[in-house]
């Protein structure tokens, strides 16, 4: 009795104490996935971005799907143009003279291919609408839009993933803080998110040190 005793002191104080190191290990390995995660997330969404970008300077609209936004990186160019001053005479009615009249002049100078513009020939922007560590594989929500803006006619568009599609083999408990979180130094709310279906803005909602580390 004093042995089954022992042995059932000895499995309560191992499970105390594996509780405990998850208690404070468990935090710092979830911090580590997550930022491994998040930047890699975080780098397509800047794909998806500077890619509507360029759609837009094209087309005057955002792409509203992957199809089209995928197969304009592919195919699409942009024009490359000069700015130029320069002036030319024309009569004035008023004064009956020859007036100088200046003007700026745009010549095109050529064209260049967006994927090579943006991707540098790499061929993984085929693949921008895949999640990284997605389980299922599932796809960024894209969208795109006209919204009205005191007046203006104003494009804009939205790319978005929920968290828990990244963190998806993570602790319950854990997931339930980061869902929740509200601060400058974080990703906050449910989503990791590029532009606005509402405001005229390309910005995402991560902190600048998503950024930094892209430019190390």
């Amino acid at each position: 009795m004093k042995t089954i005793l022992q042995i059932v002191l000895w499995i309560v104080c191992v499970v105390f104490a594996y509780m405990i190191y998850q208690s404070v290990n468990g935090p710092i390995e979830f911090k580590k996935v997550r930022q491994e995660r998040f930047q890699a997330v975080i780098d397509k969404l800047k794909d998806i971005r500077d890619a509507q970008e360029a759609y837009r300077s094209v087309n005057g609209k955002y792409a509203g799907n992957f199809e089209s936004l995928i197969k304009f990186v592919d195919t699409g160019s942009y024009t490359i143009t000069q700015q130029r001053d320069s002036s030319f005479m024309r009569f004035d009615k008023v004064y009956q003279i020859e007036l100088q009249v200046d003007t700026i002049v745009i010549d095109t100078l050529g064209f260049v291919k967006v994927k090579d513009s943006l991707f540098k020939n790499n061929p993984a922007y085929m693949n921008m609408m895949d999640v990284p560590f997605a389980q299922n594989n599932e796809k960024f929500d894209l969208k795109a839009d006209i919204i009205d803006k005191s007046g203006y006619r104003a494009p804009v568009f939205e790319a978005k993933v929920k968290k828990d599609v990244i963190l998806y083999d993570q602790p319950g408990d854990l997931m339930a803080q980061e869902n929740a979180r509200n601060s400058v130094e974080e990703v906050n709310g449910e989503f990791i998110t590029v532009g606005s279906l509402v405001d005229v803005s390309t910005n995402g909602n991560w902190p600048p040190i998503y950024d930094r580390r892209t430019n190390e």
